[in-house]
């Protein structure tokens, strides 16, 4: 569909902007490691993988390398390329893929035992590289968006999902919590660029409280496949939502 430039406020793994592939394009997100990892891949491709290509599946290495962000101040001052190679190679070996920080902001994913695991996928980071070519990466809240859309632009919302359970919400993505204020005030900005004449879409779990707020919305009901749980018995298909202003 056409639009101007697309923008994504949660870009996380970015599948619908690497679906998309669009010309213009705006991502963001608050996890500052995740953006400085698509920034090098944009800039630098060539030394992430030279660095990416000394890592090693073994468990010791592994924790050995989780631990670093434990001195705060003395990672801070490692290069930015060498943030990154850990960065993809933690998210490739830990357990589940999964990304998740303590209070502390310190990554805390056990080690994933794979065999082997493909930490150093040379032609996928030339594609993300390319993809990533004529896009402006920000590592800031959803809110900013604000500041970039204008009539015309297509923006996603991909937030972290409301809890489906009391349980649920047993991961963190950054060492700050998503809850029902921050969910409110993302509705309130989806009515702000609807108003601007955007084409704007969000999605989030299958619940009574996001069916309620955005009751006045297109709402699809979508099956999703969820590998990650707490509960085993809990994985498998989950309903979700996505919301969409009038566009067609």
């Amino acid at each position: 569909k056409k639009f101007n430039k697309y923008i994504e406020p949660f870009v996380g793994g970015g599948a619908v902007f690497f679906y998309l592939l669009p010309e213009k394009a705006i991502l963001i997100d608050i996890n500052q490691e995740l953006i400085n990892t698509y920034k090098v891949i944009k800039n630098n491709v060539s030394e992430l993988i030279r660095s990416l290509k000394k890592h090693k599946n073994e468990r010791e290495y592994y924790y050995k390398i989780r631990s670093i962000d434990r001195n705060l101040e003395e990672f801070k001052k490692w290069p930015d390329i060498e943030k990154a190679s850990r960065t993809i190679y933690m998210n490739r070996c830990c357990y589940n893929g999964l990304y998740r920080v303590n209070s502390k902001g310190q990554f805390n994913v056990p080690f994933g035992r794979y065999k082997n695991p493909k930490f150093c996928d040379e032609e996928n980071l030339i594609t993300v590289h390319k993809a990533l070519k004529n896009a402006n990466l920000i590592n800031d809240s959803f809110e900013i968006c604000l500041n970039f859309v204008e009539k015309g632009d297509f923006v996603y919302f991909d937030p972290p999902y409301v809890p489906i359970s009391e349980s649920a919400n047993f991961t963190s993505y950054t060492k700050d919590n998503f809850g029902k204020e921050d969910q409110i005030k993302l509705f309130n900005i989806f009515k702000v660029l609807d108003e601007r004449g955007c084409k704007v879409m969000v999605s989030n779990s299958f619940n009574e409280f996001i069916l309620n707020l955005y009751k006045d919305y297109k709402i699809k009901i979508l099956q999703a496949k969820r590998a990650i749980n707490s509960d085993a018995s809990k994985r498998g298909k989950i309903d979700e939502v996505l919301i969409v202003n009038e566009f067609d």
